[in-house]
């Protein structure tokens, strides 16, 4: 017999935020940093196609926390350069990069929403070191993971399973919600229920949908 639903763990950057193109190409135009050049840089970090000076995969590194974030700050500033060819100041990197980083009201409204029907509610998010919003956490979860806290990262099994016992659930009852689809597809590989979102209306319906509850009036 399928497991009712009874919980929802959601990604941060680009769920509760801006989406994340519009942000980094805030970034690169604001710091005026060479946009294909960057491109090819994320594509080899990102696919591990190339190690850094510090050997490894720096991105993972830092999202486990096993780097401090000026050490990633100066590795991938050495990677970068300006339009006009110059050097990227490494100091205050991330911060720059993730100024744009906007809340989405529309997502915490919905997961409010949700929790006032005794819906648990986690926080899953993969940490480049940034700012998380922590003062309005309380007001919509149950559990906070941090990649970087943890020692661990999505897509990596554990962490969801941490996410799901934090917030008092099992992954079977949990619904997961990322803006990547290799996330949503480990989620789904442990037995939750994945939606990959692609914008707040989107991501509302299906909610609603899978906890048969009306989650469109706003809250009084």
């Amino acid at each position: 017999m399928p497991h009712a639903l009874r919980g929802i763990i959601t990604d941060w950057g680009g769920v509760l935020t801006d989406p994340l193109g519009p942000t980094i190409d805030a970034w690169l135009e604001a710091d005026r940093i060479d946009r294909d050049h960057y491109r090819a840089v994320m594509r080899e970090w990102f696919a591990g196609l190339r190690e850094t000076d510090g050997g490894g995969n720096a991105i993972h590194a830092l999202e486990r926390g096993e780097i401090p974030v000026p050490e990633f700050e100066r590795r991938l500033a050495a990677e970068l350069r300006l339009v006009d060819g110059g050097p990227v100041p490494a100091e205050g990197l991330i911060s720059r990069m993730f100024s744009a980083f906007h809340p989405v009201e529309e997502m915490y409204e919905v997961l409010g929403l949700a929790r006032d029907r005794g819906v648990r509610t986690a926080l899953l998010s993969n940490s480049w070191g940034n700012g998380y919003p922590r003062e309005r956490f309380a007001e919509v979860f149950d559990a906070v993971v941090i990649s970087g806290e943890v020692g661990m990262r999505k897509p990596e099994p554990e962490i969801f399973r941490m996410a799901a016992e934090r917030g008092g659930l099992r992954p079977q009852e949990c619904v997961f919600i990322d803006d990547l689809e290799h996330n949503v597809a480990a989620a789904i590989e442990l037995g939750m229920t994945g939606i990959l979102h692609t914008d707040p209306a989107t991501t509302r319906t299906l909610l609603a949908e899978a906890f048969g509850a009306e989650l469109h009036p706003a809250r009084t």
